[in-house]
């Protein structure tokens, strides 16, 4: 009888795991994958380095950053979701 309820802990524990580790890091990915795809020529995006621009091109997998020193080229993954969002928010006056 004991060797069940070992085996119930353990199975609790793996789903008490996968709900608070496991399936937000996969929505977060998700969300990533899809923020790539949605980019479009003219969105002002933040890099993950922190790096400031306007997307100039888009290719596949890469995009040209128009910044103030001129243009980067770098992969479309660089792009961070939270601070371009955060720098696309419409500002609120209080």
């Amino acid at each position: 009888m004991e060797q069940y309820g070992n085996i119930f802990l353990f199975g609790a524990m793996f789903v008490v795991m996968y709900f608070f580790m496991i399936r937000p890091q996969q929505k977060r990915a998700k969300a990533e994958k899809q923020f790539e795809t949605e980019l479009k020529v003219g969105d002002k995006v933040i890099t993950k380095s922190g790096l400031h621009g306007k997307i100039a091109e888009l290719a596949e997998r890469t995009i040209v950053l128009e910044t103030m020193s001129g243009k980067l080229k770098m992969e479309r993954s660089a792009i961070s979701l939270e601070l371009s969002k955060q720098l696309n928010m419409p500002v609120v006056a209080k």
